[in-house]
């Protein structure tokens, strides 16, 4: 967890300034995401990054608690929602192992970008599946490692010993869906956003 931090840390600046590359697919998961949310919803978004989603969807629901790894990711989402006037996040560094939450304490997961980043993919399945209420919702969008080109996997390998890239787990389509449903979700929407990409609504069912 620390070479994370420090890899996200050094990175964040960099980060912001990165542009969306498919505007259009991320105003899509945008619009998806809302049809599940309401005024009266309590979010969490973990892996949070420099804030811009959490943003976007505070107009759509009663609070946000947002989290990253990164203490300069957090630092830069809470100046942005301060300029841009916005009221119901609480932006705080940590992970979904460190958060302090009751069981069923949200409405409405999200996990954007994140999944593929963690060593226990499972683990992390398994406590959005706690932190849900009953009937609850995890919207994930996740880079799909295990069906990218064996070449590009031995250049993100190479890229990891030199510090350049962070961990991934590799996993396919149907293995995610598989701990998702071993997990207790069924699949309400799915949407391949990429050769190597799924935004996934899952519903917490058992």
């Amino acid at each position: 967890m620390k070479d994370s931090k420090q890899f996200w840390d050094k990175r964040a600046e960099k980060y912001v300034k990165s542009p969306i590359k498919d505007k259009t697919t991320y105003q899509q998961k945008l619009t998806i995401t809302r049809e599940y949310l309401n005024v009266e919803n309590q979010l969490l978004e973990f892996g949070c990054g420099s804030g811009g989603t959490a943003i976007l969807h505070a107009p759509f629901v009663q609070s946000i608690y947002a989290t990253d790894i990164s203490d300069k990711m957090i630092e830069i989402a809470k100046q942005k929602a301060i300029e841009a006037g916005v009221e119901n996040i609480n932006f705080q560094q940590g992970t979904l192992d460190s958060l302090n939450a009751r069981n069923e304490s949200f409405d409405v997961v999200l996990g954007l970008n994140v999944l593929h980043l963690l060593k226990d993919v499972d683990g992390a399945i398994n406590k959005v599946h706690q932190f849900l209420k009953s009937g609850g919702f995890f919207v994930s969008s996740t880079s799909l490692i295990g069906e990218v080109n064996i070449v590009f996997r031995w250049l993100i390998s190479a890229m990891q010993y030199l510090h350049l890239a962070p961990h991934v787990t590799n996993f396919t389509e149907e293995q995610l869906i598989h701990k998702l449903v071993k997990a207790g979700f069924s699949i309400e929407r799915k949407l391949r956003t990429s050769s190597e990409s799924v935004f996934i609504v899952a519903k917490k069912v058992s």
